[in-house]
């Protein structure tokens, strides 16, 4: 595990500057203790870090969940009761694992994991602007297009015009002018600015700026403006943070839907992002999903009994991980004992550094993650890929990113009915002869009800006094749906003076009255019926 400490170090300090920000404005999303956040984080690093098979995937509370535990503290009657949930929840991916359920991720068309990638650097982009200029009514990590402050992905941005705060915008572009002079040049010149991430300098620079104008009557970064860690005055207020589940409630059947809700939305958005972690990664390791959703649901156990939010394996901190060099699990191990010591050590000085310089570092993120370059690529790739693509992109942007997913796959799957209805069969007419015309009929290697319609048309729009040949010889699946339609045929056939010959694994047969009859009553072969 310690091969690679050179690079897996300094990634996981990257890792834990944008995990930071991220665990306490999810916390405030959800209508839940800031502290809850960083219990997640910690656990998504430490316990599921070290039980996942990901080399470079990193866990932690997820974006995706706030509008679900946002309901759910309400409706269960507290946040005690919702932590039952989170545990139950836990036990049900436990169970999925087992069930060897992890396959679903390996479903989702390519496509629609590269839009998901786009359209989540799209929105990480979009939802920093207000950050970069110092505006903050929304928290860090509301990825949803309809924000919790009442507003919307865009309103924000333009309600940031009359809003910026010269400090803060001019910290935050200070540090994006290191990160892109890091990124292009520096890390280029020399091992030590491979080993000091260009991240680590912008938030050091960022907190001396803060110490070194807080009493400038222009500069000055309000307090509105910063990291805001919870700060205990002592051992007994740092223990006080931590939340216990109430297992009295557990009889309550709304706190088994949650739970079941929280299990399915965790496991499925944790195989997503294993699914597009692997293919960020330029080592192109694979992960083992069903060990995934095992290490997920222990990682949820330990938040909720300790008082934390669920967890998942998410996009952002993953791949801000493979971004910075991460090479293997140890990095999101770190980044965990990060957040747990800095919490407990140094928490004043977390809360110095600008969340406007955090918005530099996910500005870079966000951007390598939608290149404009790849539109292109998917452009040339034809249609059928672009569509969901961009489909996906725009259902993460204007609504969220399950939405996006789900609009993607939906539009893949109609390309995928489209192309099976296209290529069921081949079609060949050839000369007349015997003063009737030719065609032979080659069915696909597998036919399903997806191609009734086609073939249904083509055997519809024959010619009368015409002879056809049904090619059944590639065929190895045939659907009783194709069967019945072929069986009707056969007796408009004769009203049409059409010659049928069928031609199968099964034998040949010249005018059958019956197709059903033929091929129940011959042997079995390699020819599958439904």
């Amino acid at each position: 595990m310690f091969k690679h400490i050179k690079s897996d170090l300094p990634a996981s300090v990257v890792v834990f500057f944008v995990a930071l920000p991220l665990c306490l404005g999810i916390a405030l999303a959800s209508g839940a203790p800031l502290f809850s956040g960083l219990i997640a984080g910690i656990v998504g690093g430490i316990v599921v870090g070290g039980l996942s098979g990901s080399k470079i995937g990193v866990s932690g509370p997820a974006a995706g969940l706030a509008a679900i535990v946002l309901v759910a503290i309400t409706s269960l009657g507290g946040y005690e009761n919702f932590l039952v949930a989170v545990v139950i929840g836990g036990v049900i991916q436990i169970l999925f694992g087992v069930l060897k359920a992890g396959v679903i991720g390996y479903y989702f068309p390519s496509s629609v994991i590269k839009g998901m990638l786009t359209g989540i650097g799209i929105i990480i982009v979009l939802k920093q602007i207000p950050h970069f200029f110092g505006y903050d009514p929304d928290p860090e990590g509301d990825w949803a297009f309809l924000q919790v402050d009442g507003e919307n992905t865009f309103s924000e941005i333009l309600n940031t015009v009359n809003n910026i705060s010269p400090g803060a915008t001019l910290i935050a572009i200070i540090g994006l002018g290191i990160l892109i002079l890091w990124n292009t040049v520096l890390s280029k010149k020399g091992k030590i600015f491979q080993l000091v991430q260009g991240p680590v300098v912008a938030v050091v620079v960022g907190i001396l700026f803060y110490i070194l104008t807080k009493d400038h009557e222009t500069l000055a970064i309000s307090k509105e403006h910063l990291v805001s860690v919870p700060v205990p005055d002592d051992l007994d207020s740092f223990l006080a943070q931590f939340s216990f589940p109430n297992f009295g409630a557990i009889g309550n059947p709304d706190v088994w839907i949650t739970a079941f809700t929280i299990a399915l939305v965790a496991s499925l958005e944790t195989l997503l992002c294993v699914e597009a972690t692997d293919k960020l990664d330029p080592h192109k390791n694979v992960t083992p999903t069903n060990r995934e959703l095992l290490a997920q649901g222990t990682g949820n156990i330990l938040s909720g009994m300790i008082g934390g939010l669920p967890i998942t394996q998410v996009i952002v901190r993953s791949s801000a991980n493979i971004q910075s060099g991460g090479r293997t699990k140890l990095s999101a191990i770190i980044h965990g004992f990060f957040l747990l010591i800095s919490v407990i050590l140094i928490p004043n000085l977390l809360n110095m550094i600008p969340l406007s310089v955090l918005a530099a570092i996910l500005f870079i993120v966000g951007y390598k993650l939608a290149k404009p370059a790849l539109f292109k690529v998917m452009y040339k790739l034809g249609w059928k890929q672009f569509v969901p693509f961009i489909v996906t992109i725009l259902g993460i942007v204007f609504i969220d990113l399950l939405w996006g997913i789900g609009l993607g796959l939906a539009v893949g799957i109609v390309v995928i009915l489209l192309k099976s209805y296209q290529n069921s069969h081949f079609l060949h007419i050839e000369d007349i002869s015997n003063g009737k015309h030719r065609i032979k009929m080659t069915l696909a290697e597998e036919v399903t009800f997806f191609n009734k319609g086609a073939i249904l048309k083509e055997l519809d729009s024959l010619p009368r006094d015409s002879y056809l040949e049904i090619n059944l010889l590639k065929t190895r699946y045939l659907d009783n749906d194709i069967i019945e339609i072929l069986d009707d045929f056969a007796h408009k056939a004769k009203e049409r003076n059409i010659d049928i010959r069928l031609v199968s694994k099964r034998g040949e047969i010249e005018n059958p009255s019956s197709f059903m009859e033929f091929f129940q009553n011959r042997p079995k072969s390699k020819l599958s019926l439904s």
